[in-house]
């Protein structure tokens, strides 16, 4: 049977020939089409594939190290252009520039601190270089001593973690929230 009835009742499977029921009732033979969803089906999975991909790669862009470099330190050539008992501080200051920090009671001493760190996602930093140049002058503002350091020569510290008790009462999470119910209430005339 051909004609519009055995088109409107052709299946949406994957097979060979086979007898197919039409409106009629009666067994029409032919092969069967897909009218398009295979291609649809095909296009979503496609587009499915596309969607992971794109946010694969967007979580893997988030997880590439990064380097930076903190600070700044003088090219070795004009650390050596300083020489001690006849510079000043304007001369360091023309030669190397200021420093990244200073003593913080006195400006004898300067600091030049460079620091290149490798961080990998969320993790913490990883230093891979660190250099210090300090240079410190005498009471009459002339260079006394040049001195360069690396990342071999710093020392770990452990810091104190003790507290320092403080008097009074500790109170629970339940006598903080009921302790101040009735202390807001001021009554007339009576203000602090």
């Amino acid at each position: 049977m051909n004609g519009p009835a055995a088109d409107d009742q052709r299946l949406d499977i994957d097979t060979h020939d086979q007898r197919m029921p039409n409106r009629a009732g009666t067994m029409a033979q032919g092969r069967i089409s897909f009218n398009g969803n295979a291609r649809a089906t095909a296009m979503t999975r496609f587009s499915r594939l596309l969607i992971v991909a794109i946010c694969s790669g967007a979580i893997l862009c988030g997880c590439v190290s990064t380097v930076d470099n903190l600070g700044y330190v003088p090219d070795p050539r004009a650390l050596d252009r300083i020489k001690p008992g006849s510079q000043t501080r304007s001369d360091v200051a023309e030669i190397l520039g200021t420093p990244s920090s200073v003593t913080p009671f006195s400006d004898d001493t300067w600091i030049y601190v460079h620091r290149k760190t490798s961080t990998f996602a969320f993790f913490e930093p990883t230093v891979l270089e660190q250099n210090v140049v300090v240079v410190d002058f005498d009471d009459a503002g002339l260079v006394r001593d040049v001195r360069r350091y690396t990342l071999e020569d710093g020392k770990l510290i452990d810091p104190v973690t003790r507290k320092t008790p403080a008097p009074g009462k500790e109170l629970g999470i339940m006598e903080q929230l009921v302790g101040n119910i009735g202390r807001f209430s001021q009554k007339e005339g009576s203000r602090r």
